[in-house]
């Protein structure tokens, strides 16, 4: 598949990632042992020396984004928020994104937060996930949703863009 959203008559605003199992391989909060740190070697440790890893193509597909001037949220409803924001920032993806609302709770609520912090409308928004659950809850609100089932990807990313070209023309 091609890279390229120049085949797309309409793109998207903004792009909302939830975390554990959508951008990295785990729960913060029962798989890995916050503090986060990095070693000298450079690789994130947890606080028992495992390494932890993002998906693959995680920070590819968040420069894409950002390349292309699509703005970047993320809605996790994680209670592990210290782990999750330490993750964030060593993997260096902070630069990436305008909005986290990261706190347990309902992703209605984590959206409509972004919606309103952001001034973008929930039409004008793509949302990736691992949970069938959180889809089903945003799409009763008409927004358009991709369940991710081993990790973001370019092919993932660019199967949801043409869904957002394809319902919103």
């Amino acid at each position: 598949m091609s890279s390229s959203i120049e085949t797309f008559k309409k793109i998207p605003k903004m792009v909302i990632f939830d975390l554990d199992y959508t951008l990295w391989p785990f729960w913060v909060d029962t798989h890995v042992d916050p503090p986060f740190h990095k070693n000298s070697s450079g690789k994130i440790e947890d606080k028992r020396g495992q390494i932890i890893k993002c998906y693959p193509e995680s920070s590819k597909v968040l420069e894409f984004l950002s390349l292309n001037k699509i703005s970047i949220s993320i809605a996790s409803r994680t209670g592990e928020v210290d782990g999750a924001e330490q993750l964030l920032k060593l993997f260096g993806w902070n630069k990436f994104i305008q909005n986290k609302q990261i706190y347990p709770g309902s992703k209605v609520t984590h959206i409509k937060r972004i919606s309103k912090a952001t001034n973008v409308d929930l039409e004008d928004m793509v949302f990736f996930d691992d949970e069938h659950r959180n889809i089903v809850d945003l799409e009763r609100l008409g927004m358009v949703c991709v369940l991710v089932k081993k990790g973001i990807t370019m092919n993932v990313l660019m199967d949801g863009l043409k869904k957002f070209d394809s319902l919103r023309k």
